[in-house]
């Protein structure tokens, strides 16, 4: 019996080791190919956009000298070898910090065969007697970081803003353009303004003073995460005692989408502050939060700790980092995405987080087509209701 057990055991751990192996070579060989597609998409996109809209944008694959000279909507800072893209905030002063380090860092066998490369000819060249006597004859430029270089692109941002709004790869509906058109009504209970976030709020029926609750949905969801499953069956007693605000994130929902943004955690709080607290003269609030939320919603109760009077948070993320790890954000995101083919959640979450091209051909495929998508989901669930009003919806949008 405990011979059977043990070849049992062995048996298993066998076909686990040789199972784990497996993932990794096909995880290597895919993974591989989806560099190569990733890096080919990258001019691929840059085409389109140039024939459609006469100039494109850089992407966070790009090099300091393109990233400057083709818009001037992002600036590059070049720091012990190293490039930064970062954006221009409102002030001239740079927030290096809050830009992290995996939007433009991503290591791929693209990246690591052109550093390898790189590093290659720098040898050759440093090694190389007559090169090596030119190169002391020659100054080294770097680029640095200073107000005046900031004011001078910010000039020039002002002056090339000539991005159709909305892009050609973006979906153009009436849901998606809202926060383009012109503010609501006053008597409206919903908030939307090109300044500002779009928040739906449910509040007492009398004006008598109660409590404010702030909803903060996750990412790839929006206010309708909490408007179309809280708020319906929040009791009598609760719907007089408070005040509910759901809001779309920036970039969210029907939230502005600005293309110059990097959608930083000091963005996302000064667009709720401007959009809910203020808006709303909200003074003191529970904050309820779930996911991405609920980082915005600790940060929001740091920086107001003396009116946040709750917080609850469900799903929050949370990723340990061993100590000595010098390279936190990194490691982290190996974590989240480990490039590998199986689990299918792992393969998802590294398409999303490692591959900027790739994941904006699946934007292209499905959010810009969500109509269609949402018509035929309604439709195999036999949802005649929502599948009537979502017809005449679409019979009613303007056709390119």
């Amino acid at each position: 019996m405990h011979m059977q057990m043990g070849v049992m055991g062995k048996a298993r751990s066998v076909a686990a080791t040789s199972g784990r192996i497996l993932n990794e070579a096909v995880s290597f060989v895919a993974f591989c190919v989806l560099d190569l597609v990733d890096f080919l998409l990258c001019f691929v996109f840059k085409a389109v956009d140039l024939w459609v809209e006469a100039e494109f944008r850089p992407c966070y694959c790009s090099s300091a000298k393109e990233a400057i000279t083709s818009s001037g909507k992002i600036l590059v800072s070049e720091q012990g070898g190293e490039s930064k893209i970062v954006s221009l905030l409102s002030s001239t002063k740079l927030q290096l910090e809050d830009i992290s380090d995996t939007l433009y860092s991503r290591p791929s066998l693209v990246s690591e065969v052109s550093r390898l490369t790189i590093n290659e000819l720098k040898r050759l060249k440093l090694e190389d007697p007559v090169l090596q006597s030119k190169r002391g004859n020659s100054r080294c430029s770097t680029f640095t970081v200073n107000t005046t270089i900031v004011e001078m692109l910010q000039g020039k941002i002002g002056r090339h803003l000539t991005h159709p709004i909305p892009r050609w790869s973006d979906c153009d509906c009436k849901l998606c353009t809202s926060w383009i058109s012109t503010p609501s009504s006053p008597h409206d209970n919903t908030t939307n303004a090109k300044a500002t976030l779009f928040v739906k709020s449910q509040c007492p029926i009398t004006d008598e003073g109660g409590e404010d609750v702030v909803f903060i949905h996750g990412f790839i969801s929006s206010s309708l995460f909490w408007s179309e499953t809280v708020f319906p069956n929040m009791s009598s007693a609760a719907k007089s005692c408070y005040r509910l605000f759901a809001v779309d994130l920036l970039g969210f929902g029907r939230s502005p989408k600005p293309s110059e943004s990097l959608y930083t955690l000091r963005e996302h709080l000064e667009m709720i502050e401007r959009s809910v607290l203020e808006a709303h003269k909200v003074k003191s609030f529970h904050i309820v939060a779930h996911s991405l939320g609920c980082i915005l919603a600790l940060a929001l109760a740091v920086k107001h700790p003396q009116s946040v009077k709750s917080l609850t948070l469900l799903a929050p993320p949370f990723y340990p980092v061993p100590k000595g790890e010098t390279q936190a954000t990194q490691y982290v995101m190996r974590k989240v995405a480990p490039r590998r083919v199986w689990p299918p959640m792992a393969f998802g979450a590294s398409l999303a987080c490692w591959y900027e091209h790739i994941t904006r051909v699946i934007c292209l495929l499905i959010c810009k087509n969500h109509r269609l998508w949402e018509f035929l989901a309604k439709l195999i669930t036999r949802n005649r209701f929502l599948l009537l009003s979502k017809f005449s919806c679409l019979k009613s949008q303007p056709r390119n």
